[in-house]
């Protein structure tokens, strides 16, 4: 047993979990696409560890231009300009859509939710804020309770502000629907009668997950983002989307809005911007939520706002995307290996009940009956995840879910030996599936 491993079950408290009911995998080195462990185990890292080492473990440009950074000015307070910081900004806009000339930066996604939601409310006058039940937007009082999954359960204050709705996800409809027009029409009758027995001059803001993660990776029907836009455009409500998660190549585009006809308020973004070397996070405003504030005080801050060490690894990670075409590879793998490969998979295994995804996210929905579309159970998905790692993969797991995220500069090789290991771990849920 490792001096790691021991000092951190003394000391280390760990999230979302019951302490004394974990053995967490002590991590010594990585590169790419792997991991190793203490005892020099080599994984495949199919996680990109919590979704975001877009750009692969240790890239080279990356860490030269933190060591760099750290040589020259390892922080500056927010109030003061700096190179590395303003550069940032400047790329970061850049991705976005025509209007965005603004970065707020933030150390991490959920503060970028809280601060979006700050900024809707100082915005519209409003308070209340509008997100769908399947969603994940932080761990911080209001990106908590703006949640949809249990994990807010205990942390629900009922005093946040925060109103959930369904939005559409066709396998596991909640309008009864056969089609992914008709999801998307009822989903939109959904929110509409919502914000209409909300009240909508109280409405701040509808949040969204471009593309949901944690909840499940399901990508929204064709017209549902333009559908909202137009609720949010009749009463006068923001829209902000969560690009935490699916932002920066892990869509197989810069932002996962580019892939639909939409354009919010405001756009969060953390994880795969600078794939978490240095934790970063931020809002990028829209022109005229940003005018606001343009003789107006905005009455929030953060100590290490822009920190120079973040936003020199944005800077070396945009650019080295670009460079080397990472974004296009997360396209293509997601097209042309992942796809394919998983729905092959799909046809051999009795727990698949679904697969779906794009670029390097994807989601595979275990289930015990495929007709009933019954979830896998907790016991059943562990088995699973256990059978990935004892043969070298690591895998993101939720629910009943096995997320298959890997670094958007995965190769298809490696891809693929991830996919055949996987192939081999479904066996363990085809157990306790009817076949």
């Amino acid at each position: 047993m490792s001096t790691a491993f021991e000092l951190d079950r003394k000391h280390v408290f760990h999230s979302w979990s019951a302490q004394a009911e974990i053995t967490p995998m002590v991590i010594t080195a990585a590169r790419g696409s792997y991991v190793w462990d203490d005892e020099d185990r080599r994984y495949l890292d199919f996680s990109s560890q919590l979704v975001f080492t877009n750009i692969g473990h240790q890239h080279p440009r990356v860490v030269a231009a933190i060591k760099e950074q750290a040589d020259r000015l390892c922080t500056i307070a927010p109030q003061f300009a700096n190179d590395q910081r303003s550069e940032a900004a400047r790329l970061i806009s850049e991705v976005a859509p025509d209007g965005f000339e603004k970065v707020f930066f933030t150390n991490g996604g959920a503060d970028a939710n809280e601060h979006a939601v700050r900024m809707a409310r100082l915005h519209t006058g409003r308070f209340k804020v509008m997100s769908t039940y399947r969603s994940y937007h932080g761990g911080t009082q209001t990106a908590i309770n703006m949640t949809g999954d249990p994990r807010r359960w205990a942390n629900d204050t009922a005093t946040a502000g925060t109103v959930h709705f369904f939005g559409p996800f066709l396998y596991r409809s909640e309008f009864h629907a056969t089609t992914e027009a008709e999801e998307c029409e009822r989903a939109l009758a959904h929110l509409a009668r919502t914000i209409e027995a909300e009240g909508p001059d109280t409405i701040a803001a509808i949040i969204l997950e471009t593309i949901p993660g944690t909840a499940g990776i399901f990508e929204p029907p064709p017209g549902y983002l333009p559908g909202v836009r137009e609720l949010c455009d009749r009463h006068g409500i923001m829209l902000v989307l969560d690009e935490v998660m699916a932002g920066f190549g892990r869509a197989g585009s810069w932002l996962a809005l580019d892939r639909y006809d939409v354009v919010p308020d405001l756009i969060t973004f953390a994880k795969g911007v600078n794939s978490g070397y240095v934790p970063l996070g931020g809002v990028i405003i829209s022109d005229p939520v940003a005018e606001t504030f343009a003789h107006r005080p905005y009455p929030g801050g953060l100590t290490y706002s822009g920190h120079p060490l973040a936003t020199a690894a944005a800077v070396a990670t945009i650019n080295t995307m670009r460079d080397e075409a990472i974004v296009e590879n997360a396209d293509r793998l997601g097209r042309e290996v992942l796809g394919p490969g998983l729905a092959e998979i799909a046809a051999r295994h009795a727990c698949v009940g679904e697969v779906r995804g794009v670029g390097a996210f994807w989601a595979i929905d275990l289930v015990t009956s495929q007709e009933t579309k019954a979830m896998l159970s907790p016991g059943a998905l562990n088995e699973v995840v256990a059978a990935c790692k004892s043969a070298g993969v690591l895998p993101f797991s939720n629910t009943n879910r096995i997320h298959l995220v890997p670094p958007c500069t995965m190769s298809d090789e490696e891809a693929r030996e991830g996919l055949a290991i996987l192939d081999d771990a479904l066996k363990a849920g085809d157990q306790h599936a009817q076949s």
